[in-house]
């Protein structure tokens, strides 16, 4: 019993391993292809905002902890239903897209604190906090020098936040897996 437990959190570690690693890309994607014509680059974004969105819901399931499943589904919900609205209205103003991304990312931050109070007592949870702390700096260089930023702000932004999320995700999943294999 206890053998096949170990070998499910190693599975769903793994799993969680394998969405870091595409979210980590998806941000560098939005990073690369930000210097397009602004109805191309809000599209692009708000695709890639959706697919991030569907690798925090399929990844939440990795989670094991109930609190954290809960926050990071809230996420990946948020990421979807922001970015489904800039896909579907792609004409929308730069500056309406950065504010949109910066409220994204201003209750990113807030859910990532509270995974991190839930999770805290756990291996790797320092990297939920530091997360929330560089997701809620990205907002605020978003909206600080607002409206007179370039269009690839955005996207350039939303990158860099995809991939250090990206990478503490990877960091929690692989001390995750460690402290399962050294359970075992």
């Amino acid at each position: 019993m206890r053998h096949q437990v170990s070998r499910a959190f190693k599975e769903v570690a793994g799993a969680s391993v394998g969405w870091a690693v595409v979210m980590i890309f998806l941000g560098l994607l939005a990073v690369i292809l930000t210097r397009r014509t602004e109805i191309m680059v809000s599209v692009i974004i708000a695709w890639i905002a959706i697919l991030s969105g569907l690798t925090y819901v399929i990844s939440a399931t990795g989670d094991w902890h109930a609190g954290a499943l809960i926050w990071r589904l809230l996420i990946g919900f948020l990421y979807i239903a922001g970015g489904g609205y800039v896909a579907f209205h792609p004409r929308i103003a730069d500056e309406a897209l950065g504010l949109l991304i910066a409220s994204i990312f201003c209750f990113e931050c807030i859910l990532e604190f509270i995974t991190f109070f839930r999770i805290r007592p756990y291996a790797g949870s320092v990297w939920a906090l530091f997360d929330a702390i560089f997701t809620l700096l990205m907002a605020f260089v978003l909206v600080l020098p607002w409206p007179g930023y370039s269009y690839w702000t955005v996207g350039i932004i939303l990158g860099i936040n995809l991939v250090v999320t990206g990478s503490s995700v990877l960091i929690y999943s692989l001390a995750t897996r460690k402290t399962v294999e050294k359970v075992s």
